[in-house]
């Protein structure tokens, strides 16, 4: 049995078997919904549902509910029982940044700490490519699985990939990209993904914060605005655990140089001796800041944890709702056998 979805107030619609995800259904159909981890955990695809009637599966922890107001649908979760309808803000439609699968190359990779490295692709000569800022790509992985990692420049066209890696505990895919992966080596992506981006229109103040290697997408974010000349204040809190997680450190001071309106706050959750700047969590010292989010936007890049025990918090200083964009990290792990069976790449 299938059932539509209704997207109001655009009026866009989509068809949905009874055992399919919502959010899969929707993106198979190119519908620009906001998402993050897709685990349930972020509350990033929380929509308001209008009508109708969703399940879960019984055996789910749906931490992404907690703290939403009632109404609520965990779309990357639920399945739909009847024809619903879904209240959603959706970004307007571009034509040319419609997801496609790219075959790329490795041209470079940087170790920046024990745990990051920064990974540069380059597309064929025939192919262009465009995304918003802060938007992902995802690999292909040969048994159908997928890695997905944020867009850390803003480039576009013929300029290289850049993306930021952390290695994974327990993760064969990341372990294979740091001890494996070779220059020149052949990789498939598929992209632009997400409609995580910046929203300059409204021309309100906007705070950024990023934990760890949620930093990626706030640097093309701020690549963009750079470029565009945007003239509203932002600052940009970002958490780590300790200095030498600080891996942009010097690019955190040339924004700075070159946009009036920008701020940096490192935060640092283990602070070592000597540390001078803030500690602690990383929300805690945005909030302590502004204590009242009413006239701001905010952007949070992150793992979950982080993005979870955060977002009530803000919501509760006055941030509206819709003001709150998210892209949470779901880290996910491998079977050994099963990366080493599909990650054959050529020279």
């Amino acid at each position: 049995m299938a059932y539509s979805v209704v997207l109001e107030p655009s009026g866009l619609r989509f068809e949905v078997a009874a055992d399919d995800i919502l959010l899969d259904a929707a993106l198979r159909q190119e519908m620009p919904l906001p998402f993050g981890c897709r685990g349930g955990h972020c509350g990033a695809c929380a929509l308001k549902l209008e009508g109708g009637t969703v399940t879960y599966p019984q055996d789910k922890i749906l931490e992404g509910l907690h703290g939403q107001p009632e109404g609520r649908v965990l779309m990357c979760q639920a399945r739909a029982a009847s024809d619903i309808r879904i209240l959603v803000d959706l970004p307007p439609l571009a034509p040319h940044l419609t997801p496609r699968i790219y075959p790329c190359k490795v041209a470079k990779i940087e170790h920046l700490t024990a745990d990051v490295l920064r990974l540069f692709l380059k597309l064929p000569e025939t192919d262009v490519l465009q995304w918003r800022p802060g938007q992902y790509l995802d690999f292909l992985l040969g048994d159908g699985h997928r890695r997905a990692f944020s867009i850390a420049n803003a480039r576009i066209g013929k300029d290289l990939i850049e993306l930021h890696i952390r290695r994974v505990p327990g993760g064969r895919f990341t372990q294979y990209l740091f001890e494996e992966l070779k220059e020149r080596d052949l990789l498939r992506i598929e992209a632009p993904l997400g409609g995580y981006f910046l929203r300059i229109d409204a021309g309100r103040p906007i705070l950024m914060m990023a934990g760890g290697t949620g930093i990626a997408p706030f640097k093309a974010m701020l690549e963009y605005a750079l470029d565009l000349g945007l003239q509203q204040p932002i600052h940009l809190y970002w958490g780590v655990r300790h200095q030498d997680d600080l891996y942009l450190l010097d690019h955190l001071n040339h924004w700075a140089e070159g946009y009036v309106g920008f701020r940096a706050t490192p935060v640092l959750s283990e602070p070592g001796p000597g540390w001078q700047g803030r500690s602690g969590w990383v929300h805690t010292a945005l909030l302590a800041d502004y204590p009242d989010l009413g006239g701001f936007d905010l952007y949070m890049s992150g793992p979950p944890a982080m993005i979870q025990a955060a977002r009530g918090d803000c919501l509760a200083h006055g941030l509206p709702e819709n003001r709150l964009f998210l892209d949470a990290f779901e880290f996910a792990k491998d079977s050994q056998t099963a990366v080493a069976k599909n990650l054959q790449f050529r020279k």
